[in-house]
């Protein structure tokens, strides 16, 4: 499945530690065993996760003889030129031009930007198709998209990100491009009601109202999604023979979350999840991902 005009995913948020990395991966893996044709593009020169991930499931792939698909990955750095201005214009071509290699060939581009605010971040949220923000769910990181009066949990104004994402959707309307579809993920959601979680409930889908997006299920805090990393896995990857991860409870679960993911986001042009015997990637047994 190819096309001309792919449709281009992009994961941002201005915070570290939101999992921006691991909900790209996980896309990116879901996307793959659909059997479609995914481009992916890591922006984070000093963390550069995406990347090491992708190293580390072609690592897996050669030393175990597994047959994992793989991305048509790339990293784009920062420029080092003198002037702020022709550095970001700089940034912003190579970065069209990385995208407009892989429309060739993919039918996803999927990018994962870095941890702030820099020009070639901000082209690349006005690139989107489908914008998603994971969020941890408390109000520290909920400072990202706006401020919050502590006595009332209403919200006072947007943030800085939020401001950014509304600029770089007039950008994108300017060009006559789609709108963004942009999307909240609220990660490590707590399993239990409390008087924290009903306030975040209610001022976070004031917010969605106020400033334009819907809301997807997260991931929770599960020890596996660090364990994988190392070996360039997915939750999506763990029923392949010779992959030798016995599955409990936890990870069941934790496929749940991800499924749920890609059902809320609802992407366009996607074939139903493969369940019987793939050629490419070995699935042991039916099991829709």
């Amino acid at each position: 499945m190819t096309t001309g005009s792919p449709h281009i995913i992009v994961v941002g948020n201005e915070k570290g530690g939101s999992g921006k990395s691991t909900t790209a991966m996980h896309l990116i893996a879901g996307l793959l065993h659909r059997k479609v044709r995914v481009g992916s593009i890591d922006l984070d020169a000093g963390q550069a996760t995406l990347t090491r991930y992708v190293e580390n499931r072609r690592h897996t792939n050669s030393v175990s003889g597994l047959k994992l698909l793989l991305p048509e990955h790339h990293r784009v750095e920062p420029n080092e030129l003198d002037s702020a201005a022709a550095a970001a214009a700089a940034d912003r071509g190579r970065l069209d031009h990385r995208v407009e290699s892989l429309a060739k060939a993919n039918a996803f581009i999927v990018i994962d930007t870095p941890g702030s605010d820099i020009a070639i971040s901000r082209h690349a949220h006005s690139l989107a198709d489908t914008l998603i923000t994971p969020l941890n769910d408390s109000f520290i990181d909920l400072d990202l998209l706006a401020s919050v009066d502590p006595e009332t949990h209403r919200v006072r104004h947007p943030s800085r990100y939020a401001e950014m994402v509304w600029e770089q959707k007039k950008a994108r309307a300017m060009r006559g491009g789609r709108a963004i579809d942009w999307i909240v993920m609220r990660n490590r959601l707590g399993s239990l009601a409390s008087r924290n979680r009903a306030a975040m409930d209610r001022t976070i889908d004031e917010l969605a109202r106020r400033i334009g997006f819907r809301l997807a299920p997260g991931f929770s805090e599960r020890v596996i999604f660090r364990e994988l990393f190392l070996r360039g896995l997915t939750l999506l990857d763990l029923r392949e023979k010779g992959i030798g991860q016995r599955l409990n409870t936890s990870h069941i679960a934790a496929r749940q979350e991800v499924r749920q993911l890609l059902q809320a986001i609802g992407l366009p042009n996607m074939p139903e999840p493969v369940q019987n015997e793939c050629k490419a990637g070995n699935l042991e047994s039916p099991d829709p991902i």
